[in-house]
């Protein structure tokens, strides 16, 4: 019943910026998180930024504080991930995902991926030096 459906991806030059946004439909719950993730090629999956939908508390992973902003448009039930400065290590297929029901540990860093089981299709997103 729910769907993430991501768009936003694309190609640009190091210092460059990009919007991802996930909308998000078939949700009913009022207490849940929603994060990004980003998964390099023979990387591992990894939590770039969380955002807890009741309270809209935020957290990010060291690796993009100051760069990267996570937000959220309740009425039209979108999150974005607005990323600014981008470097090429950044280079990686981008996630959204949701949680689908309430806890208390899923957008406590670090997020894993474990913990969401919905997920948008994956964006590409390719810096260049």
């Amino acid at each position: 019943q729910v769907q993430l459906v991501e768009s936003g991806g694309g190609s640009v030059q190091a210092g460059g910026s990009l919007r991802l946004s996930c909308e998000a439909s078939g949700i009913t719950f009022n207490k849940y998180c929603m994060a990004w993730f980003r998964q390099a090629p023979g990387q591992e999956r990894e939590g770039v930024a969380a955002i807890y939908i009741g309270d809209d508390s935020i957290t990010y992973a060291d690796s993009v504080k100051g760069r990267f902003t996570i937000s959220r448009d309740s009425a039209k039930n979108i999150v974005y991930l607005q990323m600014n400065s981008l470097k090429p290590e950044d280079t990686a297929v981008y996630y959204c995902a949701a949680e689908g029901r309430y806890s208390d540990y899923a957008c406590a860093p670090p997020q894993l991926p474990a913990n969401f089981p919905y997920w948008g299709q994956g964006s590409q997103v390719t810096v260049s030096s």
